[in-house]
This record gives structure tokens, C-alpha cells and sequence, in this order.
């Protein structure tokens, strides 16, 4: 169920693409309870003058292969998996497609269940009403 968005600097390969979207599903299914099939996920690439971040905020050195990644997920896991997904994240993009952990800007936005729906109109996640 997380919805996921990826934004960075034009030029990538469709591979190098994909290799962000795959590390990111196998993180997401490893740690953070997301079921099999479950992926909602789009990649925005941008000219540098519409790509503006800070190259040193927190001491940390970026470079112009940054990636801001943005997960909006129901509000429902302790800070521990949130932890371990982060960290599932960086291992698996330095990995591929080569990301430098410094490079790699993660987001999380919760919302309640009930707040999703996956088509028809329906609130899938939202508790029954009472009678």
C-alpha cells in the first residue's frame, strides 16, 4: 500500500530507473509488512533548474545523482521497522544501481487507513461502520 515517488535529475537509464524502483519494493517487502503485488510507483525526472536542494544540509555532501524518495503509507508501524526500512533502502540502492548513501533523501508520510482507496470508490482498509 505505500504510495511511492521518486524525483531526481534527468539523464538516468531506464535500468538505472528501474533498479530504484526494484531496491525500493524488495526494501518496502522485507521490512516494512508490504504484501506481495503491492506496489504503486512513479519516478519524476527533472531539469537541475527544477531539481533545487541543499548539497550540504546536516553535514551531509550531495551530489547531482540525489534522489528524493517520498513514501505516503497507512500510520500503522512502530518507529523500529520505519528504522530498518531506511536502512533496507540505502543497502539496496548503493548496491544498484550505485547510489551514494548521501544521495539518498527518504520521506515518510502517514496516513490513516481509512484514508486509501485502491479503486471502485472504496475505502478498503476503513473499519466496517456500525450498524
Amino acid at each position: 500500500m505505500p504510495l511511492t515517488r521518486v524525483s531526481l535529475r534527468k539523464g538516468k537509464s531506464a535500468a538505472y530507473r528501474k533498479a530504484i524502483l526494484d531496491g525500493l519494493y524488495s526494501a518496502m517487502r522485507e521490512t516494512f509488512d508490504v504484501p506481495e503485488r503491492d506496489f504503486f510507483m512513479t519516478i519524476s525526472e527533472h531539469d537541475a533548474d527544477n531539481f533545487v536542494y541543499s548539497r550540504d544540509f546536516f553535514d551531509i555532501e550531495r551530489s547531482d545523482d540525489f534522489v528524493v524518495i517520498q513514501l505516503t503509507v497507512s500510520n500503522t508501524r512502530p518507529l523500529a521497522k520505519k528504522k530498518a526500512l531506511y536502512r533496507a533502502i540505502v543497502q539496496k540502492l548503493t548496491k544498484d544501481p550505485g547510489l551514494r548513501p548521501e544521495d539518498i533523501f527518504i520521506n515518510l508520510v502517514e496516513a490513516l487507513p481509512e484514508n486509501w482507496s485502491f479503486g471502485h470508490g472504496v475505502a478498503q482498509y476503513a473499519k466496517p461502520e456500525a450498524a
